[in-house]
């Protein structure tokens, strides 16, 4: 049984144009990457609630290291999903705020480099751009330089 908020595969927003309108339309170009502004950027990230932390992933380098070698695709796209580290962007209002389980405080703060296991959070992606949205205790360590750190 559906409810109010679910529909049934229509399409919301502008209807489709049809007959001479759709003739006049320009057509529409798939996959054609376009600058995001920083509003634009603001407007889509979700804000963590909670004790929740949004972690951006670090994008994959595409050859290996000291290498002319270029990755596959797959490969690229395996590293990326398996990441063990991100960077914190934003951190909920109740995040490391239980004296009793975070006795000695935050164990980050936004900005910091942070370790954490293979597919821990919520994964979603911006604009392209893959992020996470984790418990605040997922995080496993406190990286101070990520170069070179890789899962195995």
């Amino acid at each position: 049984m559906m409810t109010n908020t679910q529909t049934r595969g229509y399409i919301s927003g502008p209807r489709p144009k049809l007959g001479a309108e759709a003739a006049e339309a320009e057509p529409v170009k798939a996959n054609i990457k376009r600058k995001v502004s920083d509003e634009e950027w603001e407007a889509q990230m979700p804000k963590p609630s909670g004790y929740h932390l949004l972690i951006a992933l670090p994008d994959v380098e595409e050859y290996y290291h000291d290498s002319t070698l270029l990755k596959t695709t797959d490969q690229m796209h395996k590293e990326y999903i398996m990441s063990i580290m991100g960077i914190v962007i934003d951190m909920g209002a109740d995040a490391y705020s239980d004296k009793d389980r975070f006795p000695e405080g935050p164990w980050c703060k936004e900005g910091d480099y942070v370790m954490f296991r293979m597919n821990t959070g919520t994964r979603f992606r911006v604009n392209g751009k893959e992020f996470r949205l984790m418990n605040d205790d997922s995080v496993e360590a406190v990286i101070p330089d990520p170069r070179g750190i890789m899962a195995v």
